[in-house]
C-alpha cells in the first residue's frame, strides 16, 4: 500500500500536491502568529522546488512522448479525464515556477504584514495552478487552469499593490486575459465535437480541415496573445507591473507570460501546422514591429518598473518570431530565452523594489550617483542589465542568437528588425544603469542610503547563478529539449 502510494505521488503529483497542503494548513493558524504561517509557506515552497529535480533526474531525453504521466477519471461521462504528463519542453518551466515562488514568499517576508496568511496561501494556491498547466494533458483543464492563474494573481495586484490605481490595473490585467481566452473555450468545444474527448494527444494525432485549422488558430492565438503579451494587446502589462508589489511583479515577469508561450508550443504549432504556416506573415509582422516600438517607448519611460516592462514586451516578441519560424533553430532557441525572461527581469524588479522599499520612488529623474552609497546593488544591477541586453556569457544570449539564425533562413528583413530591437534593447539598457548608478547624487531626492541586507542579498544570488550557469554551460537545456522540439517540428512538417 505504501509502496504504491510512494509510486503515485512520486514523479508528478508530490510538486503539485505539496503547495496545495501548505495554503491549507495556515488557514487554521490565527493571524497573529504570522511568523508560523511565513515559515510553513516557505517550507512548502522549498519542498516543491527540491521536489522539481526528481523528474528531471529521471527524465528520459531519447523520447519525446510525455512522461510520468498520470490519469484520473475526472467526467467519463464526456470522455474528459486529468491527465498529467511532461516532456522535454515542459519539465523546464515546471522547474522555473518551483524556483520563483519561495523567492516571492521572501521577498514579502518583511512587507506583507496586513493580511499575510491570506498573501501565503494565494502564492501557493499560485504554484499548484502554474505546475498544473505546465503538466495538463487534457484541452478543457489546459483551458481552465490558466483561467484560475487570474485570480491569485488579481487579489495580489488588488490587495498589496502599492498604489490607488491598483484596482483599475487588477481589472484590467484579469479582463484583458480572461476575455482573450473565451475564443480559446469556444475552438475547444469544437475539438471534443469532431474527436470526441479532449485528450490532448489523441488531438495532436487527428487531422482538421484547412479551414477548421484555421479558425481553431484564430481563437487560439486570441488567448495566447494577450497572455504573452504580443502588441497590441500589450496595455495591461506596464499598468500590472507599476502597480503590483514587488512580489507580485517577480511572478508576473517569471510565469504568466508563459502560459501564453507554452500554449503556443503545445497547442496552435503542433496541432494546426498548416494555419501556422500560413499565419507566419501574420505573426512575424506585429512581433517585427512589437520589438522596435517598445524599444523606443522604453527609452521614453520615466518609472522604473514601466521601463522593465516594457523591455519585457520586446523580448518576449523576440521569442514568438522565434517560435513561428517553421525551423529547429528558431523553435528551440526560442525556450531558453523563455526560461531566461524567468531570471532577468524578475531580478531587475527586485532591484527596483530594493530602491523603491528605501525611497519610496521609482521615478528615474530622482536617482544618480548609487554606486557610490549602494555599490552591492550596483553591482547586482550590473550583472541583469548585461543579462537583460543579452551579453554573451549571460542567458538571454543562448536563445536570441538561434532565434536570428532561424529567423533569417525563413525571412532576412524579419531577422534584420529582431536584430535592430537588440541593439536598441543594449542601448537604453545602458542608459538606465548609468542614469541611476552613474553621475552625481541628488540628496535632495534621497535621503537614507543602505545597501541590501543579508535577506536580500540571499534573495539575489540565484537569480545570477542562473543566468551565468545558463550562459556558460547551457547545453542541459537542449539535450533534454531536442528530441521534443524535432518532434514537434517533423509533426507539423516543418523544415529541418
Amino acid at each position: 500500500m505504501l509502496e504504491h502510494f510512494c509510486e503515485c505521488y512520486s514523479d508528478l503529483s508530490g510538486p503539485i500536491l505539496c503547495p496545495v497542503l501548505g495554503s491549507i494548513i495556515p488557514l487554521f493558524i490565527p493571524n497573529s502568529r504570522i511568523r508560523p504561517i511565513r515559515l510553513i509557506g516557505l517550507c512548502a515552497s522549498l519542498i516543491t522546488f527540491l521536489y522539481s529535480p526528481v523528474p528531471r533526474i529521471q527524465f528520459d531525453p531519447s523520447t519525446a512522448k510525455s512522461q510520468f504521466v498520470e490519469s484520473l477519471r475526472w467526467l467519463p461521462y464526456e470522455n474528459i479525464n486529468l491527465d498529467l504528463g511532461i516532456d522535454g519542453i515542459s519539465l523546464f518551466f515546471v522547474i522555473l515556477t518551483t524556483f520563483l515562488i519561495p523567492i516571492c514568499i521572501l521577498v514579502g517576508w518583511s512587507g506583507m504584514r496586513s493580511y499575510g496568511k491570506e498573501y501565503i496561501t494565494a502564492s501557493l494556491i499560485r504554484e499548484f495552478l502554474m505546475i498544473a498547466v505546465f503538466c495538463m494533458l487534457d484541452l478543457l483543464l489546459f483551458y481552465v487552469l490558466p483561467e484560475s492563474v487570474l485570480i491569485p494573481m488579481f487579489i495580489i495586484i488588488g490587495v498589496w499593490g502599492s498604489r490607488q490605481r491598483k484596482i483599475k490595473a487588477a481589472y484590467q490585467f484579469f479582463l484583458y486575459t480572461l476575455l482573450g481566452s473565451v475564443f480559446m473555450l469556444l475552438a475547444i468545444l469544437l475539438i471534443l465535437l469532431q474527436t470526441g474527448t479532449t485528450d490532448l494527444q489523441i488531438s495532436l494525432t487527428t487531422e482538421f480541415s484547412e479551414r477548421r485549422q484555421i479558425f481553431l488558430w484564430i481563437a487560439s492565438f486570441a488567448s495566447f496573445a494577450v497572455k504573452v503579451p504580443m502588441v497590441p494587446v500589450h496595455i495591461w502589462l506596464p499598468e500590472a507591473h507599476v502597480e503590483a508589489p514587488t512580489a507580485g511583479s517577480v511572478i508576473l515577469a517569471g510565469i504568466p507570460s508563459k502560459l501564453g508561450t507554452h500554449g503556443f508550443l503545445r497547442f496552435s504549432i503542433p496541432m494546426f501546422p498548416e494555419a501556422t504556416l500560413c499565419s507566419t506573415p501574420f505573426i512575424y509582422t506585429p512581433s517585427a514591429i512589437a520589438i522596435i516600438y517598445t524599444s523606443l517607448t522604453t527609452s521614453r519611460q520615466i518609472d522604473l518598473k514601466k521601463i522593465i516592462a516594457y523591455s519585457s514586451v520586446a523580448h518576449m516578441n523576440l521569442v514568438t518570431i522565434g517560435m513561428f519560424s517553421p525551423n529547429i533553430q528558431g523553435i528551440g532557441g526560442s525556450i531558453p530565452p523563455m526560461l531566461s525572461h524567468g531570471l532577468v527581469p524578475s531580478a531587475l524588479f527586485l532591484c527596483v523594489g530594493v530602491l523603491y522599499d528605501r525611497h519610496k520612488t521609482r521615478l528615474v529623474r530622482y536617482y544618480g550617483g548609487l554606486v557610490s552609497t549602494m555599490p552591492n546593488l550596483s553591482t547586482i544591477s550590473f550583472s541583469s542589465t548585461l543579462a537583460n541586453m543579452s551579453s554573451p556569457g549571460t542567458s538571454s544570449f543562448i536563445g536570441e542568437f538561434p532565434i536570428s539564425v532561424g529567423a533569417f533562413q525563413r525571412n532576412s528583413l524579419v531577422a534584420t528588425l529582431a536584430a535592430l530591437g537588440m541593439i536598441l534593447g543594449a542601448a537604453y539598457s545602458l542608459w538606465l544603469y548609468n542614469r541611476v548608478v552613474s553621475g552625481n547624487l541628488k540628496p535632495d531626492f534621497l535621503h537614507k542610503f543602505s545597501d541590501p541586507n543579508g535577506r536580500e542579498v540571499s534573495i539575489f544570488l540565484p537569480f545570477i547563478v542562473g543566468v551565468v550557469r545558463m550562459g556558460v554551460h547551457p547545453k542541459v537545456f537542449p539535450d533534454r529539449m531536442h528530441t521534443s522540439v524535432s518532434n514537434l517540428v517533423q509533426h507539423g512538417k516543418f523544415n529541418l
